[in-house]
């Protein structure tokens, strides 16, 4: 059960708190695989191993950031049109679409 603080004016709820455990849950989990790949180097395990598990945290991270991504045009963008704010919205979509430039360039 997540408690959030009273919303007061001029706050903006972001998309994410509706789920905000499960997203630190993810992200708990993908830091776990992060400990698991140093061990990796550590004791010297096989390369393609390694690299199997890297891109099993590339994926989770991605995983994540869509998630964020959907979130943040299902309600931020969605609120600010509904709200008839066309110019927020158009600022939200251009911001969501610059995040996604970037996760395609990683």
């Amino acid at each position: 059960m997540t408690f959030e603080r009273p919303r007061q004016r001029g706050d903006t709820l972001r998309g994410y708190t509706m789920t905000k455990d499960q997203y630190l849950g993810r992200l708990r989990r993908i830091e776990g695989q992060v400990r698991g790949l140093q061990r990796m180097i550590d004791e010297d395990v096989y390369c393609i191993d390694v690299l199997q598990q890297i891109a099993a945290v590339s994926g989770a991270l991605q995983n994540v950031a869509i998630g964020l991504l959907d979130e943040h045009v299902g309600h931020c963008v969605a609120n600010a049109a509904a709200e008839g704010d066309a110019d927020k919205a158009r600022a939200m979509v251009t911001e969501a679409t610059k995040a996604i430039e970037r996760l395609v360039k990683s």
